[in-house]
């Protein structure tokens, strides 16, 4: 099948574009993978299990697409750069590629380990920049192709039990525009771009390691990986600077611009029940730090019933300029209020002083 679709950085005519994932084996990473063998992709997937993700490419080549799986650890720079390799050597160069692998930790900072915290920040800021490295070795030198950076609104505002994930979050925010601003001074044709997502339906709650007495829970409105899936669809084929997805990553990123001490009280006060249910962990439960849970790996999670299937998404850059006009309107309406009241409220000099009323 021919794709239906093709990025604008992509200059060359192959019927089968190639795009790399990593995190490739579950939730949104499976997900993408999906959505491009959907359009006739040939799609590089890259996880640590790799019978998870020899289903994967069974998936995609069912829907029409190509498929190569390459098991690695992305925190394992060697290991990476290797599935690099047999993946282009398979399907050809990156046109795309994708960075989504993360991990995770629910916990207050206090009672993570030094181990944990290193692994989580070594799979979810290293392993992206791992991936992009990856992707630059091919891309700089045919001067196209486009990198998507999975990210989250968490890269603009941390909340409380995910202080590994949120500051590996921004990190990958200020990675990506450093080597943005390189590529544009050797006026590269590779484009970054970042989709910041808001909660979505993963089986991250079902398998992340927690130290909470509670099973974790996405918080406010969750939507479906597919919905994620498609933003990175869209973002690869029109790759602006960033994109965001989702009302609640609108007012959170924006929110925080505008008010982060207020949200600071927010957030304590709510988030650590939020990121809770009421069903305790139990002395079963598996953790994907370390190693893999072969069995948990699929797309979606355990909140179906209350995840979205479809999400708004906004270039970063238009909504970020619309909270400046509306906050200059609202300033500007809030000082002309001002100073009508207190020319009203200003009392008359002597000169222009009224009579005094008679009876």
């Amino acid at each position: 099948m021919a794709s239906r679709s093709k990025p604008a950085q992509v200059v060359n005519e192959r019927a089968h574009p190639v795009v790399v994932i990593t995190g490739a084996s579950a939730g949104v990473g499976r997900a993408a993978a999906h959505q491009f063998g959907r359009e006739g992709w040939s799609v590089g997937l890259i996880a640590r299990d790799a019978a998870a993700l020899e289903d994967v490419a069974e998936e995609v080549r069912k829907l029409g697409g190509r498929a190569m799986a390459a098991g690695a650890d992305v925190a394992d720079s060697a290991q990476l750069f290797a599935a690099a390799q047999t993946i282009e050597t398979a399907l050809g160069a990156p046109d795309v590629w994708v960075n989504d692998a993360m991990a995770t930790v629910f916990s207050p900072v206090w009672k993570i380990s030094p181990e944990e915290f290193r692994r989580v920040t070594e799979v979810t800021y290293l392993g992206f920049v791992h991936g992009t490295m990856a992707a630059l070795r091919s891309m700089r030198a045919r001067r196209c192709g486009v990198i998507v950076q999975v990210g989250s609104a968490l890269a603009y505002r941390g909340i409380p039990l995910q202080s590994a994930y949120c500051g590996a979050k921004h990190a990958i925010r200020g990675f990506t525009d450093s080597v943005r601003t390189e590529l544009m001074h050797e006026r590269s044709g590779v484009r970054l771009t970042i989709v910041e997502l808001p909660a979505i339906n993963s089986p991250q709650f079902d398998w992340a390691r927690t130290h909470m007495p509670r099973r974790p829970r996405p918080m406010g409105e969750v939507f479906e990986p597919e919905a994620a899936a498609r933003a990175v669809w869209r973002a690869a084929l029109n790759p602006r600077r960033e994109y965001w997805l989702g009302r609640t990553t609108l007012l959170t990123i924006l929110g925080d611009l505008v008010a982060p001490g207020w949200l600071d009280r927010i957030l304590a006060n709510n988030s650590v029940s939020g990121q809770q249910t009421a069903e305790a962990v139990g002395s079963e439960r598996r953790d994907n730090l370390f190693k893999p849970v072969h069995d948990l790996h699929r797309t979606r999670g355990s909140f179906t019933d209350e995840a979205h299937p479809r999400a708004v998404m906004v270039p970063g850059e238009f909504a970020r300029g619309g909270s400046v006009m509306l906050g200059a309107l609202t300033f500007l309406g809030a000082g002309l209020t001002v100073g009508l009241s207190l020319r009203r409220a200003r009392p008359a000099r002597d000169g222009n002083r009224p009579a005094p009323e008679t009876g």
